[in-house]
């Protein structure tokens, strides 16, 4: 009798330890990093090559927004560029008649200044000869001032101008919509054809190669838990089995909260829990919103 007690009591305990090694130590759900991508111009959706489900690789161009009323303004703005620099002055013929004239003078100077010595000019002639020498060389000087005044007040309309084409070759680089992260197509908002305004959501993409599980653990497992630890992740197979999954905790939340509503009961709502992120790499099989479990190695 008291081996057949001894065996009734073991067959009880056996499967009451095997159940506390298998308890979990947190619960969670699978969640992965999303991106909204949004339209950066206004206008017309001329071409849209996005469907749900479509992997789309990083910088890839998925998309056009009409850009045609941006290319004319650009056009415009380019020509009244063109116009004001068409009246600025030429400077240099100008500048070269006098120089010119000045060169002729400085001869004759040179020839008065010679004759003077060999007492075969007055000095008056001299005095007169310098005299249009300077002023050639003052009119020089005040002509080239008011060349280059004309030039850079020109030069100077033409700037806000210039600043106006930069504002619209921005402004048609996006009417891109560039694909900004490689990832799954969550969710397609728009159609081809449609009008889009700047800000709109235009599709929904998230990288699925990897997915952090968000679970949630009590202020005694806490101490157990660092950044770049590696845990275990369970899922539900059939029949009551598990799918285990190598984890790595990526961030572990320095504030206690309430646990989330869809924890089971009432009463483990009302408990303060820590939030950690755990990131698991996924073969296609996890999805976003996916229960799961999170077990950590024994101590």
């Amino acid at each position: 009798m008291r081996t057949v007690f001894n065996v009734i009591v073991l067959a009880i305990m056996l499967p009451a330890c095997r159940s506390n090694d298998d308890n979990a130590d947190a619960y969670g759900n699978f969640e992965a990093i999303e991106t909204v991508v949004s339209a950066e111009g206004t206008g017309k959706l001329l071409s849209f090559a996005v469907e749900e489900g479509m992997t789309l690789p990083a910088d890839t161009i998925v998309g056009w927004i009409d850009s045609t009323q941006l290319s004319l303004k650009k056009s415009q703005v380019r020509a009244n560029i063109k116009a004001v620099l068409s009246k600025i002055p030429e400077t240099a013929p100008q500048l070269e008649v006098i120089r010119e004239q000045i060169a002729t003078q400085k001869r004759e100077q040179l020839r008065i200044q010679n004759l003077v010595k060999a007492s075969a000019a007055t000095t008056k002639q001299l005095d007169d000869v310098n005299a249009q020498v300077a002023v050639l060389e003052k009119q020089y000087r005040s002509l080239a001032s008011t060349l280059n005044t004309q030039v850079s007040g020109y030069s100077s309309e033409t700037q806000p101008l210039e600043a106006q084409v930069l504002q619209l070759n921005d402004q048609l680089r996006q009417s891109r919509i560039v694909n900004p992260v490689s990832g799954t197509v969550l969710t397609k908002y728009v159609e081809k054809g449609e009008v889009v305004n700047y800000g709109k959501p235009l599709y929904k993409v998230a990288d699925l190669s990897s997915l952090l599980l968000r679970a949630y653990v009590g202020e005694e497992q806490l101490g157990l838990l660092k950044i770049g630890q590696q845990v275990t992740v369970r899922t539900d197979l059939p029949e009551g089995k598990y799918h285990e999954w190598p984890g790595t905790v990526t961030w572990v939340s320095a504030e206690a909260e309430f646990t989330p509503k869809e924890i089971q009961t009432k009463e483990e709502r009302t408990n303060l829990v820590y939030a950690v992120k755990v990131k698991v790499q996924n073969d296609g099989s996890l999805k976003i919103g996916m229960p799961a479990e999170l077990k950590l190695a024994k101590q």
